[in-house]
């Protein structure tokens, strides 16, 4: 099995530092590249940027709510069309820093609350999509299978990839249970191993009422600010790799 580790990184801000890049870099396949409205800057995009590309990383633009001080976690009242503005400005951003890098934008996505607004409306994630597509129709798309926008990306022709998030819990209905709930965020790297490993073997997780879930995915995630990060890729690394898979960026998965 070919699995796509990947991680959200370049999530600082000016001389502020989040999460261990250096390392999480030496680990991954891709990295989903914070494009200077929830987190980063020109700066730290480009060195992310510069990092990635020595290590055989594939890049792709996180784009996330034009809020620094929320961290793109707390919902805003923004127009559908204008949040897609937005997400296309992050995403020519980190092309051009890409472009004079050497390197290229492979795939692009949407971080923290926009998810939960796009549950809510999906003209959010539609338009996003669409600005995706009309800047490269090659680039790939990778989100929970469950949700309207993995299924609206096929709708429209984009490359998907299910994605599972490694340090995250999951209810009934394969949906991520949301951080204010006790026990969301997984930081115990034996709980992350147990999960990667039943993944592999069945395609499915365990909810946190005991409910097996299918999960279609062939991309796991961890989040670089997840307490322990470096330590939970590694896990989820060495476990892919122990079970006889394989790690492999985005542009390299089988269709």
């Amino acid at each position: 099995m070919q699995i796509d580790l990947n991680s959200d990184l370049g999530e600082g801000f000016g001389r502020w530092k989040m999460g261990d890049d250096e390392a999480l870099l030496k680990l991954v396949s891709s990295a989903n590249i914070a494009c200077g409205f929830h987190a980063g800057d020109a700066v730290i995009m480009t060195r992310t940027v510069e990092t990635a590309k020595a290590n055989n990383v594939a890049i792709g633009a996180h784009c996330g709510l034009p809020d620094l001080l929320g961290f793109g976690r707390i919902v805003m009242n923004i127009p559908p069309r204008d949040l897609a503005k937005h997400t296309l400005y992050q995403l020519g951003a980190l092309a051009a820093i890409a472009k004079v890098a050497g390197h290229k934008v492979t795939h692009a996505g949407t971080h923290g609350v926009i998810g939960n607004m796009a549950a809510e409306n999906h003209e959010y994630i539609e338009l996003i999509l669409d600005a995706f597509k009309a800047f490269d129709k090659d680039l790939a798309y990778a989100s929970a299978p469950s949700g309207h926008g993995f299924k609206y990306a096929k709708k429209i022709g984009l490359r998907t990839v299910g994605k599972v998030f490694a340090d995250r819990a999951y209810d009934d209905e394969g949906r991520l249970v949301k951080r204010q709930v006790p026990g969301a965020v997984v930081t115990d790297p034996a709980q992350v191993a147990r999960f990667i490993t039943q993944f592999l073997d069945d395609g499915t997780v365990t909810a946190q009422s005991g409910k097996r879930v299918k999960i279609d995915a062939k991309c796991v995630l961890v989040h670089s600010d997840t307490p322990g990060a470096v330590e939970i890729a590694t896990t989820v690394r060495n476990t892919v790799e122990k079970g006889g898979g394989k790690i492999v960026p985005f542009t390299e998965l089988a269709h």
